[in-house]
């Protein structure tokens, strides 16, 4: 009776995972813990096995390349539901950054400059860096100083939040610049001024 929980568990449909279990093993001996992660010691696989089906519990194997293999007896559901939810905890906890492609001509326009200003702003406000690209057609390749005034505008617009991560190359027909969003200064200390009779609650500039 007391190895039906065992053979139960090892009739399962086997899900993709790193560990064996129960009779999965096929060491003679291995060197066992205790559902508590208390050391057992060294015992036959047999007698392992027997220990899982009186705890309710399965036989899992840890370190497969140990000579004898070490393996700990636990509810390897619980286990397995428990490492999940901490991976997906660390996923959330994750700041994926996006790069963000932003095109311009040698002649864009202000009209134009200025949506794709804000739409950069936004990006970077988001967290995200952005790929500026100016692409050159046909002879405007011949004065590429047009391009890069056009980039150094758009760095001068923006010098206050980004950081430049690749001032402007020349690739092809295209000039890249690539920026992303300004690392956070440490708030500075608060000057040791008299206190104001009129309370102040805007930043200081």
């Amino acid at each position: 009776m007391r190895t039906i929980a065992t053979e139960f568990r090892d009739r399962r449909q086997r899900e993709e995972r790193k560990h064996r279990l129960n009779r999965e093993i096929s060491a003679p001996e291995v060197r066992l813990s205790g559902p508590d992660n208390e050391p057992i010691g060294i015992v036959p696989i047999q007698q392992a096995l027997a220990m899982a089906g009186d705890l309710d519990v399965d036989l899992v194997e840890i370190a497969a390349t140990a000579n004898p293999p070490v393996c700990r007896l636990m509810d390897y559901g619980k286990f397995k539901y428990q490492e999940q939810k901490k991976a997906a905890e660390a996923k959330a906890k994750q700041t994926v950054i996006e790069i963000k492609e932003v095109k311009f001509r040698p002649g864009t326009d202000d009209g134009d400059y200025n949506i794709k200003l804000r739409n950069i702003r936004r990006f970077l406000a988001d967290g995200d860096k952005c790929k500026i690209t100016l692409r050159f057609r046909g002879r405007e390749i011949t004065h590429q100083e047009i391009g890069l005034a056009l980039l150094n505008r758009l760095r001068d617009d923006l010098a206050d939040s980004i950081l430049v991560e690749q001032f402007p190359k020349l690739e092809g027909r295209q000039m890249i610049m690539m920026i992303a969003p300004a690392r956070k200064k440490p708030a500075p200390g608060k000057p040791e001024s008299a206190p104001s009779s009129t309370g102040q609650t805007g930043q200081a500039a």
